[in-house]
């Protein structure tokens, strides 16, 4: 119940949009290479962009 109010830190929520990506780019494998290539992609700069913010504390 209390845990409704706690707001998702910056690294929750690049975490999400990078599992949503990697989701995305599974399912576009399947059908369309390149843009299965481009959210792969997408995704490696979050999670380059994550390892930033968790090295610096945040």
């Amino acid at each position: 119940m209390f845990g409704l109010f706690n707001k998702k830190s910056e690294v929750e929520k690049l975490e999400d949009k990078h599992a949503k990506l990697l989701e995305e780019a599974y399912a576009l494998s399947k059908s369309d290479r390149s843009a299965s290539d481009a959210k792969t992609a997408e995704a490696a700069e979050l999670d380059k962009k994550i390892a930033e913010l968790r090295a610096a504390g945040k």
